[in-house]
């Protein structure tokens, strides 16, 4: 099902048309807002009225998270505070959280948004949805549950964490679709293997994965163990949240809901927009947010955009599963390494579970990347010639695709802690 066919479907100058009315409009209301926003573009010799139409979009400078931390915590709302319904916070892993701020209109917004999505992602009316994001601060949970009830879904609003309530719950009120990290998805289905539940207990049918990356090698994981269709999520709370993109039931890239959420895509190092295909960082201007609308975001994702038609129909664009993120990005002597791709080798290994931990330490003057990882348990053994095996084995997988040599050492099952969130795959000991 096409939520909302006319915008989902829209030829590709009709989606120009409204964005460039809806871009002019947004650089006024923040360049006679934002003063430091009016800053930005007086220094580059901007005003307002150079922006006459999307193509106009790569003139106007950028906006980073240190942006929304040295205007903390309301500096870049554009409307008093009486207007504001709602307020959000990044988790605030380092320095001041993000803050943002929604007005009633931009909820009717992220609550049409996530709809769209939840229908890419092949949920309907009739379907059980526990949504194990957290609530709170963090956007995921609030803004899977409004889209959620705009469809007419009904909500099991669970939050994270509580892995035994979590499987009661799939159990007793028959869940047909699950929305959580896709890390936190692996554990349930450990938690189910402990409890002794087959996936053939449940009823479930779809689940929703995001704010975290993920492979292609973990989705297969993931659906094997659970029984459903994996879909990728994407979203950030500066932009809104989740449902600024989703993959449909076809699972070749994620439609960006471009109408309220402009990508582009910059070389991460010059930042230069770069041609429609290759890969880059993602950049996104919000075109309806009335609270804190954002100019030319830089998100740090690494991706690409497809503007082909769907099979679905949708000629959205789509944006690529992301690569990882241009500061998550590990350079080790030189060679440029992302934890997707140790997880990519890893997953395609039958001896390995997909948990695992990157240290990074420095030895002298030389980097070197250690690597725990988890063994299945029919393959752990007290025999040391064949962990030895093993170890090599991995060792010499992940040489062949990185190009360097990690320090590879075999732990037993549920070693690596587990979390409801986020998961932590890299401890950089470099910058402590």
């Amino acid at each position: 099902m096409i939520w909302n066919e006319k915008i989902e479907c829209a030829s590709r100058d009709e989606m120009k048309a409204l964005q460039s009315e809806r871009l002019i409009d947004t650089v006024q209301r923040i360049y006679h807002s934002i003063p430091s926003y009016r800053k930005k573009m007086q220094e580059v010799g901007l005003v307002p009225g150079d922006i006459k139409s999307i193509d106009d979009l790569s003139k106007l400078p950028f906006t980073t998270k240190q942006d929304l931390r040295d205007n903390y915590p309301f500096g870049m709302f554009t409307v008093p505070m009486s207007e504001i319904v709602r307020v959000h916070a990044s988790s605030g892993t380092t320095g001041k959280p993000t803050v943002v701020g929604y007005t009633r209109k931009d909820l009717n917004t992220w609550a049409e948004v996530v709809t769209r999505t939840l229908c890419m992602a092949g949920v309907h009316r009739n379907d059980m949805v526990q949504i194990a994001y957290g609530y709170g601060l963090f956007t995921g949970g609030l803004g899977m549950h409004y889209g959620c009830e705009n469809l007419g879904a009904s909500v099991i609003p669970i939050s994270g964490g509580n892995t035994q309530k979590q499987l009661q719950l799939m159990q007793d009120f028959g869940t047909s679709v699950i929305a959580c990290t896709p890390s936190y998805s692996l554990f349930l289905a450990e938690a189910m293997e402990e409890a002794g539940i087959k996936k053939e207990d449940l009823n479930l049918r779809v689940g929703i994965f995001g704010a975290e990356p993920w492979t292609e090698e973990m989705r297969r994981e993931i659906e094997s163990k659970l029984g459903l269709k994996a879909i990728d999520i994407y979203g950030l709370s500066e932009v809104i949240g989740p449902g600024v993109s989703c993959e449909c039931e076809h699972q070749c890239g994620m439609h960006i809901n471009e109408d309220h959420f402009v990508p582009e895509i910059i070389h991460p190092e010059t930042l230069e927009p770069m041609p429609a295909g290759e890969v880059g960082e993602l950049v996104f201007t919000t075109v309806t947010k009335e609270g804190i609308p954002i100019i030319r975001y830089r998100t740090r994702d690494l991706t690409r955009l497809i503007y082909d038609q769907c099979a679905c129909g949708r000629t959205l664009v789509r944006m690529e599963k992301c690569k990882g993120r241009s500061d998550d990005m590990l350079i080790i002597r030189g060679v440029n390494v992302f934890p997707s791709q140790i997880e990519s080798v890893l997953l395609d290994m039958s001896e390995t579970e997909p948990h695992y931990l990157l240290i990074v330490e420095r030895e002298g003057n030389l980097d070197s990347l250690k690597l725990m990882v988890e063994v299945q348990e029919q393959f752990f053994s007290d025999e040391v010639k064949k962990l030895e095996v093993l170890r090599k084995k991995i060792t010499h997988n992940i040489q062949s695709t990185l190009g360097i040599s990690v320090q590879v050492k075999l732990v037993e099952p549920k070693t690596i802690e587990r979390t409801a969130g986020k998961a932590k795959r890299v401890i950089d000991n470099r910058k402590m």
